[in-house]
């Protein structure tokens, strides 16, 4: 009897110990402090795109209100880069396959019936070029024009949705220079007016099938051989003109192993691989793949070191998490923290600004509602600018916790991003010698609001399922 007595209570006292470690580690609050000996990528930019909805605001003070929103730096996002689309004129092909009216862009590209040739005509495309305007005067500092296909004149298919069969070229090679003159051009007027256009991207996700019988909007699909053969012309091209801005490239759709031979084909080019610093690529479908973005950047840092990383296209795909709960903030703010450590992407640019899956739509009345992924987006560009440095951010938990977070240095200030995805509220203690904290929190209630300011305070507590920044000023002298 005595013996059953002790050994239960040896699994009594067992289990008391397990939940103990189990309260402890709920209870002692996560340390994190910053080791600004250990340094990362210079950040870039943070920037959004103009499909497929710039064309389709009419009303100028929508379009105005739309501008500061995501551009001015006091009231707004503050957002650096506005990636223009130069469309393939799929609103002016007779034969368009694709359904979606707002998926047909207008062309600056026009036949002109009377002498039978192609000509351009810049005043075409008004409400994005609008908007472009706008986006300019609320702070925008870079434009970077993109096509998803070349002009639907000089595709096999005369279609800028892709090749009647799924992932078959639809650029025919005869038609190589044509499409490096016509975006050339394009570009070339922009500059001229005065326009800070500072990169072309002309191929975009050329590994997906693209055409065939899914016509969704406009794209091109490029074996690796032909993705390069174009590239390589645009850049001869651009250096033998001398041209003011980069070339981007290639707009990888998914960068991992799986396309790993689109980007070998792309830096073993030796044209492109000296004229391209960057992998201009998209965070689509490695949403949470910790492993696969680390291994990903290791790859590239060993098969091509020296490379940066510019990540310009996520949006949640597919849409799950309801845009309007803070779930889905949670979940854009998860990406941009792997993408700023895992990838050390130096530049963030989201897809669509305004639509269902972007960062704000319009109600019935015309009036802007704006998304919990704004405010989770509003986060990092409101704190994290342009020539600020990611520094390691040591954290006691870093095993153990689902807690994200990043760290950057600017000056005398470092922005630290926390997210906590967790049901329940999370504590965390700072570490390191500060003199101001200001806090911005979003989560239930709240959308990237100022939650505290003055002075230092080492411990904090998340609540539960938030996004927290925290601007720490170090002592003086």
């Amino acid at each position: 009897m005595l013996t059953f007595i002790s050994k239960a209570l040896t699994v009594i006292l067992a289990f008391i110990q397990s939940l103990s470690g189990t309260f402890s580690f709920i209870q002692t609050p996560q340390r994190l402090w910053v080791d600004d000996s250990v340094t990362y990528q210079t950040f870039e930019n943070f920037g959004t795109s103009s499909a497929w909805w710039a064309q389709t605001v009419d009303d100028e003070a929508t379009a105005r209100e739309i501008a500061r929103a995501l551009f001015d730096d006091e009231t707004g996002l503050g957002l650096d880069v506005f990636r223009y689309n130069v469309g393939g004129g799929e609103a002016d092909n007779p034969s368009t396959r694709i359904g979606d009216v707002r998926r047909r862009t207008e062309s600056f590209y026009v036949f002109n019936s009377e002498t039978g040739e192609y000509e351009y005509d810049f005043t075409r495309d008004a409400n994005a070029r609008r908007m472009l305007d706008f986006a300019l005067e609320y702070g925008a500092q870079e434009v970077i024009l993109f096509a998803n296909s070349p002009h639907y004149s000089m595709t096999v298919s005369g279609q800028a949705s892709g090749n009647l069969e799924s992932g078959v070229d639809n650029l025919p090679k005869e038609n190589y220079q044509t499409f490096v003159d016509y975006m050339l051009t394009i570009a070339d007027w922009f500059v001229e007016q005065g326009y800070p256009v500072v990169a072309i991207s002309p191929v975009n996700e050329p590994m997906w099938g693209w055409g065939g019988g899914w016509v969704g909007q406009e794209g091109c699909h490029y074996s690796p051989e032909s993705m390069v053969e174009v590239l390589e012309l645009f850049a001869l091209t651009m250096q033998e003109r001398g041209t003011p801005y980069r070339l981007a490239a290639y707009e990888c759709g998914q960068m991992d192993a799986n396309y790993y031979y689109y980007t070998e084909a792309f830096f073993n080019s030796r044209i492109l691989n000296e004229y391209c610093e960057y992998l201009d690529g998209h965070s689509y479908w490695m949403d949470h793949n910790i492993n696969g973005k680390a291994e990903s950047r290791a790859w590239l840092d060993e098969k091509y070191p020296g490379k940066k990383i510019a990540m310009t296209e996520w949006c949640e795909l597919p849409l799950v998490i309801d845009s309007n709960t803070v779930d889905s903030g949670i979940n854009m703010a998860r990406v941009i923290i792997e993408d700023l450590t895992l990838f050390n992407a130096v530049s963030w640019q989201s897809w669509t600004a305004v639509n269902g899956d972007g960062l704000m739509d319009f109600n019935a009345d015309s009036t802007l509602r704006y998304y919990n992924r704004y405010y989770a987006f509003k986060h990092f560009t409101s704190f994290i600018k342009p020539g600020s440095v990611r520094v390691q951010l040591e954290d006691t938990y870093a095993e153990k916790s689902d807690i994200m977070s990043v760290a950057f240095k600017n000056g005398d200030e470092t922005v630290i991003v926390v997210v906590n995805p967790n049901d329940g509220e999370r504590k965390i203690h700072f570490g390191g010698v500060y003199s101001e904290l200001e806090r911005y929190t979003t989560d239930e209630s709240k959308n990237c609001e100022l939650t505290y300011s003055g002075k230092f305070k080492r411990q904090a507590v998340l609540s539960a399922k938030s996004i927290n920044t925290f601007v720490l000023t170090e002592n003086e002298g």
